[in-house]
C-alpha cells in the first residue's frame, strides 16, 4: 500500500471460526485489522480509533448487520462491504440502497474479498491531512493528522479517531480564537450534517480525555462559556 496511513479494517462476524483467519489473512496482506463479534462491540472500537472500512456480516444476532451497516454509511460515512449468504439476494439489495459500496457472498474465497477491497479503497481512499497540513507541536504535544496521532510530552502516542482528529486540526489552525459550536459543526460536518452542538461538547470530552494532564480541568481545550472552544496554546508547524 503507498498510502500515508496503513488502512483499518474492522470485521464484524459473530464466527469465531471466520472473523479471525479473515482477521489474520488482511494483515498478511497489509492492513491492520480491528475484530467485533456484534454491533455493540463495532461501536467500541469505533469509538476509540480511526477505521476506514468495515466488513459486515448481515445475519447477526441482536443489532444486525444491515441495521448497522445504515449507522456506518450515514453516521460515520463509512465504506462498507456486506458479507451475505448466497441465497439471500433481499439482503444485498436492501445493503446496497443503505449505501453499502459491495457485497460477498458466503463462502467466499478470501482473495475475492481483498481485491474488493481495495477497490472500494481506491474509490473512498483512507482519510489524508488536507494539502498544506503538516504536523505541529503545541504545548509539548505534536499532532500528527496523517497517522490519527498525537505524541505526548512522555513520548507515547494517543491514536484519535477521525472526528477527533479533524477536531484538533480545526482547533490548531485557529490557536487562541473561540470557535462556537455552529461555526465547529459547520467545519467538521458541513451545514448539511444531521448533527446538533451537545455532539461537538462530547467529541472535545473525548478528546480532553486523551490529550489534556487532567480533563476536569483542562488548560489547552478552554470552555468559553456562551461562547464555545478555544485552543490556549501556541502553534508550531514541524518539517
Amino acid at each position: 500500500m503507498t498510502d500515508a496511513i496503513e488502512p483499518r479494517i474492522l470485521i464484524v462476524d459473530d464466527a469465531r471460526d471466520i472473523r479471525e483467519p479473515l482477521g489474520q489473512y488482511l494483515r498478511r496482506n497489509g492492513f491492520r485489522t480491528r475484530l467485533a463479534q456484534d454491533a455493540a462491540e463495532a461501536r467500541q472500537v469505533l469509538g476509540a480509533e480511526p477505521v476506514h472500512l468495515a466488513v459486515i456480516d448481515v445475519m447477526m444476532p441482536g443489532e444486525d448487520g444491515l441495521s448497522l451497516c445504515r449507522s456506518l454509511v450515514h453516521d460515520h460515512r463509512l465504506p462498507v462491504i456486506l458479507l451475505t449468504a448466497r441465497s439471500a439476494q433481499g439482503d444485498r439489495v436492501a445493503g446496497l440502497d443503505l449505501g453499502a459500496d459491495d457485497y460477498v457472498t458466503k463462502p467466499f474465497d478470501p482473495r475475492e474479498l481483498l481485491a474488493r477491497i481495495h477497490a472500494v479503497l481506491r474509490r473512498v481512499p483512507p482519510e489524508r491531512p488536507a494539502p498544506g497540513m503538516q504536523r505541529r507541536r503545541f504545548s509539548g504535544l505534536v499532532h500528527d493528522p496523517a497517522r490519527a496521532v498525537v505524541m505526548l510530552a512522555s513520548g507515547r502516542e494517543v491514536a484519535l479517531t477521525s472526528g477527533e482528529n479533524r477536531l484538533l486540526g480545526l482547533l490548531l489552525d485557529h490557536p487562541g480564537q473561540v470557535l462556537s459550536r455552529m461555526r465547529l459543526l459547520d467545519l467538521l460536518s458541513g451545514r448539511e450534517a444531521r448533527a446538533y452542538d451537545r455532539a461537538v461538547d462530547n467529541a472535545v470530552s473525548r478528546l480532553r480525555y486523551k490529550i489534556e494532564e487532567n480533563p476536569r480541568a483542562p488548560q489547552l481545550i478552554v470552555t468559553e462559556w456562551g461562547g464555545g472552544y478555544r485552543l490556549a496554546a501556541e502553534v508550531e508547524p514541524l518539517a
